[in-house]
C-alpha cells in the first residue's frame, strides 16, 4: 500500500466532470484505489463515492493505492489532481 496526501488547488474542486475523469482514470488501474478525506474513505473507482466526499478547493485528501502497479497508479492519480485546471 502506498499513499500521498495532497491539497486540492483546483478552483472548483472535484465536481461532476473532474470526478468522472478521476474515477475513469482510477478504473484503468489494476490495484485498489481509495480516497480519504476527514476520516471518510471511499472507493475512488466509484464516481458517486468521489462526489460524496465533497472535495473543494483547499480540501486535504489522501490518495491510496494497494496491489498491482500501486506506485505507478498513485503517480498517475496524483499528477491528474495536481494538473487539474477545470
Amino acid at each position: 500500500m502506498v499513499s500521498k496526501t495532497i491539497t486540492v488547488k483546483n478552483k472548483t474542486g472535484l465536481h461532476a466532470r473532474p470526478a468522472a475523469l478521476f474515477s475513469k482514470l482510477a478504473n484503468t488501474c489494476p490495484c485498489e484505489v481509495s480516497i480519504e478525506k476527514e476520516g471518510k474513505k471511499i472507493n475512488a473507482k466509484s464516481i458517486l463515492g468521489v462526489l460524496s466526499l465533497a472535495i473543494v478547493m483547499g480540501s486535504e485528501i489522501t490518495i491510496i493505492t494497494e496491489g498491482e502497479n500501486e506506485e505507478e497508479c498513485l503517480g498517475k492519480l496524483v499528477d491528474f489532481m495536481e494538473n487539474l485546471s477545470e
